[in-house]
């Protein structure tokens, strides 16, 4: 960092404080009435200011009541929207020492089966929530967190007084501050355990790369209940001492529009996002949206959490340089929770690295530069380098050995700013955080991620394990095959293969599920039934979007001689198409061109005038025809009483959904439309009520 740079550093704790007890402690006493958070949910008006002083003070009269009902080292589910409450939950668990686990409330329609994996695993017999939940999450969570000794707290109706009673102690820099479960996995969910050290030391890190100082301003919409949302997002600027301005996810889903302009509004320096958003930003943000944008105070945009590609980089750059961004406001970072959060980043103001190597050498696990002109040139984005004191070493993972400069291994880490390992599971805790090379050195993390260093760029190459990127979540495949094969009895179960491919500049989810062979002669519409099936099956449960479902013919997916399931085999054979393939089921997507032919036939002016029960009738005709255009399936598969999430559909998309009823519609509609009614018929009846509903009706109409 330059010395302008720490000049510029505000003085506080940064250098010296052990916990964010004691990083807000003191910013509540020198600087009270300095606003630390801006709410805008919507990206329009803001809902809320929180400055240190008020967060100190909630976040004592938190912990005052915590430790009525609780005791330190106890956890804590933390169920709360994008939002105030959130923060000072979490803040709260931290100064009682109850150990807290990010969530988000369950939604209406949603599975209790990942979230009960976590209870069961945590230990977690207190619940944190908002007051108008508290029916809701009891009801829904059932007796999944046991009948004795369960408490649920509603955070926001804790009288003040009782931050005068609170008289905490300081938390040891070893403890533990949270759990991080990195993906809330039905079959073994593992949560990580943050320490307050490694998490003040990691917002240091990270503060460091990206040259933060006081007079930063950033924007976040990633979901709190995430590493890269909770700690780049709401704790490094706490820790630096900085504004953020804090947008919801799913209405960033809907208009990305409103992160951009949050950016240009309040002439932000500082954002992170993944791939997918700045991607979604270049497909969704019309040219005269973008005419009014000024993006010329932009000084970090930080990639990270899924694949950097240059692809994405190029079109943005391209399509947003008329706003003032730059290309070197682009840092590639790398990172995942075992390391807290980032491990590797560029340095501020400097041009990303993209290096092009021999696509065929590369599959030998032999880094050769391609020659201009190559057509089997891969591009690979860096993702920076290590910092500080932090340790990275490229291992054979067979023979534990460090690899040659020229080869790619799996990717190990050390360090402080690792986490203490999983709670609860001493193997697995073993096994990954405990790597020692055969000449002793160690121990360091092991990643399970494959890459290569050139010149201390750390280039990531894909995952020595079978772990499923998609936009920035990651899911464990077992999962994935666990929750889709039992649909159906013609699914063998025990044979399917779970994993992604690249498809332009996106990761695409496939299953390969073997089926019995008393059903290989089953009908196309059978067939077809079954695939959908499965995708309602993960979409429900995991919120992510199936791309492709390949019935395979039985014996037909490849397995070791133990029986067990082989998917980087399975993906090589579809890529070469070997695989002995029954059935495929494929969303299409549509065209620009075709979507939007398909967003004009949606006109209020003419709903508003049809009698209630016409207007039923045609708001299903009409949507039957939009949600086909917008998860890429045949109209004629989308009936009326057909679960959206047989089709697919994931949190993205229903945003889109969302967006473009909207503003087709003239009417606004919430986030939540595609859980709470999750068909088009209970879609359209909800709509023709606001329809009617709705005072804002066009003058032509009246």
């Amino acid at each position: 960092m330059s010395s302008s740079a720490k000049r510029r550093r505000d003085p506080g704790p940064s250098e010296t404080a052990r916990s964010f007890v004691e990083i807000l402690q003191w910013r509540a006493a020198h600087q009270p009435e300095r606003t630390g958070y801006i709410f805008v949910p919507d990206g329009r008006s803001e809902e809320t200011r929180l400055s240190y002083g008020q967060l100190d003070r909630t976040a004592r009269r938190i912990a005052a009541e915590l430790l009525t009902v609780a005791s330190p080292g106890d956890r804590a589910l933390l169920f709360f929207p994008t939002g105030p409450d959130f923060l000072c939950a979490f803040l709260g668990c931290l100064y009682a020492g109850v150990i807290s686990i990010p969530l988000f409330p369950p939604r209406a329609n949603s599975k209790v089966t990942r979230l009960k994996s976590v209870i069961d695993d945590s230990g977690a017999r207190l619940a944190l929530l908002q007051q108008s939940k508290l029916g809701e999450i009891r009801e829904f969570l059932g007796d999944s967190m046991g009948t004795s000794g369960t408490s649920f707290m509603a955070t926001d109706g804790i009288a003040d007084m009782a931050s005068r009673d609170w008289q905490g102690e300081l938390p040891d820099p070893d403890g533990v501050a949270y759990l991080q479960y990195t993906s809330g996995s039905t079959s073994a969910p593992k949560g990580v355990m943050v320490t307050h050290g490694s998490l003040i030391y990691n917002c240091s890190y990270m503060t460091e790369c990206f040259g933060l100082s006081s007079d930063s301003v950033s924007v976040t919409w990633l979901p709190h209940f995430h590493d890269m949302g909770l700690i780049e997002g709401l704790l490094d600027p706490l820790f630096s001492g900085f504004p953020v301005v804090v947008i919801s996810p799913s209405q960033f889903a809907q208009r990305p529009l409103i992160w951009l302009d949050a950016i240009s509004r309040y002439r932000a320096t500082h954002t992170t996002a993944p791939n997918f958003g700045y991607d979604l930003c270049v497909r969704k943000i019309k040219p005269e949206q973008r005419d009014e944008l000024d993006l010329s105070t932009w000084e970090v945009a930080c990639s990270g959490a899924e694949p950097v590609r240059s692809e994405t980089l190029d079109r943005f750059v391209e399509y947003f340089a008329p706003c003032g961004f730059r290309r070197e406001t682009f840092l590639p970072a790398y990172g995942l929770a075992e390391a807290t959060l980032m491990v590797t980043g560029g340095a501020k103001g400097v041009l990303p690295i993209v290096l092009k190597v021999d696509g065929p050498a590369m599959e030998q696990s032999r880094v050769v530069q391609a020659e201009p002109g190559e057509p089997r040139a891969r591009p690979i984005v860096g993702c920076g380098h290590a910092w500080r004191d932090l340790k990275l070493a490229i291992v054979d993972p067979s023979s534990m050995e460090r690899c040659p400069s020229d080869g790619t291994g799996e990717i190990w880490v050390g360090g402080p700013t690792l986490a203490a390992g999983y709670w609860q599971r001493p193997d697995d805790t073993k096994e990954t955080f405990q790597a020692y090379t055969p000449s002793g050195e160690g121990p360091f993390m092991r990643t399970g991620d494959l890459g290569f260093l050139r010149h201390g760029e750390l280039f990531i190459t894909g995952r020595l394990k079978d772990l499923i990127i998609i936009r920035g979540g990651n899911f464990y495949p077992q999962d994935i095959e666990w929750m889709s094969e039992k649909v159906h009895p013609a699914l063998r179960l025990g044979r399917a293969a779970a994993f992604s491919v690249e498809d332009g500049n996106q990761e695409r989810l496939l299953i390969a599920q073997e089926v019995e062979r008393a059903y290989r002669h089953s009908s196309s519409e059978d067939l077809e039934m079954i695939a959908a099936m499965m995708r309602q099956a993960v979409t429900e449960e995991f919120e992510i979007e199936v791309d492709t479902v390949l019935l395979i013919q039985p014996g037909g997916v490849p397995v070791t001689s133990s029986g067990k399931v082989q998917r980087q085999a399975c993906r090589q054979g579809f890529l070469d198409g070997t695989l002995d393939i029954l059935w495929v089921s494929r969303l299409v997507p549509r065209t620009e061109r075709e979507r939007s032919a398909v967003r004009l036939s949606l006109n209020r002016r003419e709903l508003i005038s049809l009698r209630p029960a016409d207007l039923r009738r045609k708001l299903i005709t009409l949507l039957r025809r939009q949600v086909a255009s917008v998860i890429g399936a045949a109209e004629s598969e989308v009936l009326p009483d057909t679960p959206l999430g047989s089709l697919g559909i994931d949190s993205l998309k229903a945003g889109e959904l969302t967006a473009e009823l909207e503003q087709a519609l003239e009417i606004e509609l919430p986030s939540t439309l595609v859980w709470n009614f999750p068909t088009i018929a209970q879609m359209a009846e909800y709509i023709a009520q606001q329809i009617h509903a709705s005072s804002r009706l066009p003058a032509e109409a009246s």
